[in-house]
């Protein structure tokens, strides 16, 4: 009893800035070898001697895994809070991804990222709730910002390292290292991380499965809430088919270097990473906690880039950076904008069910859509298909943010 005292005292002293400090240590982490897919995929492919549709079906792997724990991770959030979750979110991706670096037939290879996927889908709403809870409304964007770039953060992270070193050591024995590291930093967040009092108290009313299947059903009835998951179902599949097939675009049309590939993909990611925390800046300070018109900008941005790299059939390095910077500051840049909504758009106690539910949906983008990016340039010989698709998207999604936009005044209600 005195240990759990000592604990909540602990906890109330603690700076939900420092304890942001190691939820982004996991999420980073997580994302360092779960988003590795990307710029590792076109040496998996080599090895595996896969198409570019199969290719685009490693990424979606992923995606599937975090559809599939999305709804049930919110649930065990609300449940048992952030903390013990952390470690456990760890274990999964790690172990997941460290027997597939064992692994040679490619459905295996597949199952092995699902079930790493797992793990990675969990992190975002243990990671969301800590937010929800340790920040006011008015620095949460800045804080949710500052958490997703975690995500881009560690996938620019393993474009940088793990992919030369891939190329020099095999991706094998690098990603392998890399889980190692993944399972350490786990445990590391797990032992400084504490949840907030009012979380520890909301975790001892918490809902019985019958009113979690309940409240999970009623999220489905919120209009807002599913306009917002199914316009990041458009935003996620283009982020993923990015950080999919920029390296592949770059290395086999534009013929650009394998290593300059790779740094494109760092300068999108290394964008997207400032991209979450301006845009949750801009978000906060800017437009007073609106998020919704901080989407529709996005969309419109990425539509210009895509378009951009549609129409480029050959050009250098320096030619493409400023276009991959400004994709990435956009495309990947919008999730802490989209988890801030998913998450204010309920209560506070439902915070990790609403947050499952759109990233459960969200998913589906990463699922479907890079591999039917990389169906299409397989039929077609030409990337410019491919990115044209986004644009399609994005005229799709900035409809869905309209309709939002004017059902809100309708109800008088700003977002």
């Amino acid at each position: 009893m005195s240990n759990s005292l000592a604990e909540k005292q602990f906890a109330i002293n603690e700076n939900p800035w420092k304890m942001l400090l190691f939820l982004l240590l996991a999420q980073l982490m997580v994302a360092f070898v779960g988003r590795s897919i990307g710029p590792l995929g076109v040496l998996i492919g080599e090895d595996l001697s896969l198409t570019k549709s199969q290719i685009g079906m490693l990424p979606a792997a992923l995606f599937l895994g975090q559809a599939i724990i999305s709804v049930p991770a919110g649930f065990l959030t609300d449940l048992a809070g952030s903390r013990k979750l952390l470690v456990l979110a760890s274990a999964l991706m790690g172990l997941g991804f460290l027997f597939m670096t064992l692994l040679h037939d490619f459905w295996l290879v597949l199952l092995l990222i699902v079930i790493g996927g797992i793990g990675y889908g969990s992190m975002h709403p243990i990671t969301n709730r800590g937010i929800i809870y340790w920040f006011p409304l008015k620095q949460r964007g800045t804080a949710m910002g500052i958490k997703q770039t975690g995500i881009t953060a560690g996938s620019a992270l393993a474009s940088l390292i793990l992919l030369p070193l891939s190329v020099t050591f095999g991706w094998r024995f690098v990603l392998l290292t890399a889980c190692l590291l993944l399972l350490a930093g786990g445990f590391v967040s797990y032992h400084f991380y504490r949840d907030p009092p009012e979380l520890e108290q909301a975790k001892g009313s918490s809902m019985s499965l019958l009113q979690f299947y309940k409240s999970m059903f009623k999220m489905f009835k919120n209009k807002a809430l599913m306009l917002i998951s199914f316009s990041a179902l458009g935003l996620n599949g283009t982020q993923m088919c990015l950080n999919t097939y920029i390296v592949l675009f770059a290395y086999e049309q534009l013929n650009i270097s394998i290593f300059l590939s790779g740094i494109l993909l760092v300068i999108s990611e290394i964008s997207g990473t400032i991209g979450r925390v301006a845009w949750g800046i801009i978000s906060d300070r800017l437009f007073e906690g609106k998020r919704v018109v901080i989407l529709m900008i996005i969309t419109i941005m990425t539509a210009l880039a895509s378009t951009s790299a549609a129409v480029i059939t050959s050009a250098p390095f320096w030619v493409m950076a400023p276009i991959t910077a400004l994709f990435g500051f956009a495309a990947s840049g919008f999730n802490g904008i989209w988890m801030n909504l998913a998450s204010e758009l309920v209560p506070k106690e439902q915070a990790g069910i609403s947050s499952g539910i759109s990233i459960t949906l969200g998913s589906a983008g990463a699922i479907i859509i890079p591999p039917l990016f990389g169906l299409i340039v397989d039929q077609t010989g030409q990337f410019s298909s491919g990115w044209f698709l986004i644009t399609g998207m994005m005229f799709i999604v900035f409809t869905l943010l309209t309709t939002l936009t004017i059902m809100n005044k309708k109800n008088n209600f700003v977002i």
